[in-house]
């Protein structure tokens, strides 16, 4: 809209939330319809907030422009439990929904998030006083994982009630797979502990992406994935972090922006290398693998990013040169999808089973070219480069059992029936090690019987 209003399209007139606004929201919607059968829009925010007007004004005009029958309202309302009471309260619910009819909308189906199973008397409430059918009141009950609850909705017949108001047909799906995923979910047969070293484990929604695909390697390999999220400031030496990992079968750590918890990251990395612990670094991570291994390998001290020490004597991670005189971050980004080649015979053409892949990006520093040679030469194989060599997407030591970094951010394409394969393989790792650690501590049980 600000470009549009810069170019002149608008011709000198006032530009205002609506219609302006508004029609770039539904514009947003129309422009990826083409081609699909079903657009499914989520409209964020709580009901009543200023912030949501803008996109509830347009959908409740995007339905006039398109007809009941090709568009309906799904709305998401908490059902909650009142334990001193022991009972449900369903005027929240009813009030949301009065908010939404106050400003033309009208929803046709209610999804209810609830602690306690629904009642057919409660729901019989709902739809009453919101004015919705009694099988349009969908319950949503707390689970022990979200993946369970497509299943939730299907017993319910909710994608069937979808399909018949949209007047669409389709065959009757196979959720044998997606049961046999949710069953590894529910019950593994053995489980495994990663530690995640961040710097906002405090809020581990920030790490919500990487904390689904590794629940998405855990039923890949049929175990599950318990994340013990750890402040990287815990890490305070060699000896503390070996501590806080030896109750550990793998290390992970995580992107992130600024200097903070840096050192911690790089103590625990240290920890994971020489106690020969599967690691997995991603983005930031793997460029504090690289600082590590500068300082303890290479034995250059004065390593560091040129992010956080611009100063520092070997800046192993840096700006490229075609990056340097752009002052505005964004302009220095790289953002989106950028192909990355394998090298042959290495850990990461074996965990992906071919020899080019494509990865989404979000991250403004690279490692250093001029370091490249020597990492080799100690030991570091740069697995994964740009297709003309010029970046460096990926790294492992060969002489370890599983130490993996990557540039890019592979737990933005893990799906549960499709896990990351890098996310796959590190929890198989630390499913070896616990095996490892396992069979050790079996043998002097053994030895003394015999």
């Amino acid at each position: 809209m600000i470009t549009k209003e810069r170019r002149g399209d608008y011709l000198g007139a006032t530009v205002q939330v609506i219609p302006h606004i508004t029609d770039e929201i539904k514009n947003a919607v129309k422009r990826i319809a083409p081609g699909n059968d079903v657009v499914l829009v989520e409209i964020g925010g709580t009901v009543g907030d200023i912030e949501s007007l803008p996109f509830l004004e347009a959908i409740r005009q995007f339905r006039r422009e398109v007809g009941k029958e090709n568009a309906i309202f799904v709305h998401l309302t908490l059902v909650p439990y009142i334990a001193a009471a022991g009972e449900v309260k369903t005027k929240p619910t009813q009030h949301s929904v009065r908010e939404l009819m106050e400003i033309g909308i009208q929803p046709d189906f209610l999804i209810c998030r609830s602690e306690k199973p629904l009642q057919d008397d409660v729901k019989r409430k709902i739809a009453l006083f919101c004015n919705v059918d009694f099988g349009a009141v969908i319950e949503s009950p707390d689970v022990p994982t979200i993946y369970q609850i497509p299943l939730v909705f299907e017993q319910q017949g909710f994608a069937d009630r979808v399909m018949e108001r949209l007047r669409l047909t389709a065959p009757t799906p196979d959720l044998s797979a997606w049961r046999t995923m949710v069953q590894r979910v529910t019950h593994p047969r053995e489980k495994v502990r990663i530690c995640v070293v961040g710097k906002y484990t405090d809020y581990v929604d920030s790490y919500k992406s990487v904390q689904e695909a590794l629940i998405h390697g855990g039923i890949a390999n049929d175990v599950g994935v318990e994340l013990a999220w750890t402040s990287s400031d815990l890490f305070t030496g060699p000896e503390k972090a070996r501590e806080i990992l030896s109750h550990h079968h793998g290390l992970l750590v995580p992107g992130g922006f600024g200097v903070r918890g840096v050192e911690g990251m790089v103590e625990a990395i240290r920890a994971a290398r020489e106690l020969q612990l599967p690691f997995f670094g991603i983005c930031l991570g793997m460029q504090v693998a690289i600082i590590e291994f500068s300082r303890h390998v290479l034995g250059l001290d004065d390593s560091h990013s040129s992010e956080f020490a611009p100063e520092c004597g070997h800046p192993v991670v840096s700006l490229m040169n075609s990056q340097r005189e752009v002052t505005d971050k964004g302009g220095t980004m790289r953002l989106g999808a950028y192909p990355c080649r394998l090298q042959r015979g290495s850990k990461a053409a074996e965990i992906y089973g071919q020899s080019e892949v494509s990865e989404r990006h979000r991250h403004r520093y690279e490692v250093s070219n001029r370091y490249r040679e020597r990492f080799s030469e100690q030991g570091m194989r740069l697995s994964g480069l740009s297709p003309d060599d010029s970046l460096v997407e990926m790294i492992e030591l060969p002489a370890h059992p599983w130490f993996v970094g990557c540039q890019f951010h592979p737990e933005l394409q893990s799906r549960p029936l499709r896990p990351h394969p890098l996310f796959a393989g590190f929890v198989a790792a630390a499913h070896a090690r616990r095996a490892a650690e396992a069979s050790a501590a079996a043998a002097p049980l053994a030895h003394g019987k015999q």
